[in-house]
């Protein structure tokens, strides 16, 4: 029975979240139910791409994702694929009417990690449109549920909230990607040279993202906005925490985290101010 099978790989892209990300998961966790599985189906679609341009070093990253590339492009046309991940991904885009634009947009941005790029600010905004916005607008899809004037008045902020999670991590993990993958995000930054100064004009550009981000969160349907939330707290906490790092200590540190007991505790005083409208 494709039931069966349908079952099986929305169960595959659940594993795949929860065994990545443990932040993610537990803002999943918190929407209604009837979100979780096209919501995980999009994480683990996104988890595999960023596989192969992260990891996969011994394997000819190029091809495996340009045969990606295909494989969705066919699972989606054609309504059904073997690979599980891809299963559950084509039924939330068939089903939430995701554009292709938007899984377009954010393929080509895990092909600029395949190039030895210098960013400047187009393309870096190129980049965080791909990597990140353009992801948050594809749950957006799913969250609105064919509204498509809530989906307009809620596309902005969802945008910067995105841009502001993928900007946290590029900070978090300065110096971790100019080792190990040679990359460094943020245009015409020298690493060499990152002082202070450096650090807090990109702490106030996140600042903003935060600001407009939270302004469409306020407004998002109720089966979804605690989750979003929480994912906000969590990622507010964790760029405080890189606030309080001088510039050196950021180069120096190990990568920052938010210990499993203080995301529980977030879990409680989000739900609070949440229910006391605090938000």
């Amino acid at each position: 029975m494709k039931t069966l099978y349908d079952h099986v790989s929305a169960k595959a892209s659940k594993i795949t979240t929860r065994s990545y990300s443990t932040s993610f998961s537990l803002g999943i966790r918190l929407f209604h139910h009837k979100y979780h599985d096209p919501i995980y189906a999009i994480y683990g679609f996104v988890r595999l791409a960023d596989e192969i341009v992260d990891t996969f070093h011994e394997f000819d990253k190029k091809q495996l994702l340009q045969e990606f590339r295909d494989d969705t492009i066919q699972a989606i046309e054609r309504g059904i694929s073997l690979n599980p991940i891809l299963q559950s991904f084509q039924e939330a885009v068939r089903t939430y009417n995701i554009d292709w634009w938007l899984i377009d947009r954010f393929l080509k941005s895990m092909e600029m990690d395949l190039d030895d790029l210098e960013y400047d600010q187009k393309l870096f905004e190129e980049y965080i449109l791909g990597s990140a916005e353009v992801v948050g607008l594809m749950c957006l899809k799913v969250f609105t549920q064919g509204d498509e004037k809530k989906y307009k008045e809620l596309e902005y902020g969802a945008m910067r909230l995105g841009s502001a999670f993928q900007k946290i991590n590029f900070l978090r993990d300065l110096h971790a990607d100019h080792l190990h993958l040679g990359r460094t995000y943020f245009p015409n930054l020298d690493l060499n040279n990152f002082d202070q100064s450096s650090k807090e004009l990109i702490e106030a550009d996140i600042e903003k993202d935060f600001r407009e981000g939270l302004s469409g969160i306020r407004k998002l349907p109720t089966g979804t906005r605690y989750g979003v939330y929480v994912a906000y707290v969590y990622y507010h906490n964790l760029f405080k925490k890189i606030k309080r790092l001088q510039s050196e200590k950021l180069l120096e540190h190990k990568r920052i985290r938010v210990p499993n007991p203080a995301k529980y505790g977030m879990l409680v005083s989000s739900y609070l101010r949440y229910r006391l409208n605090l938000m």
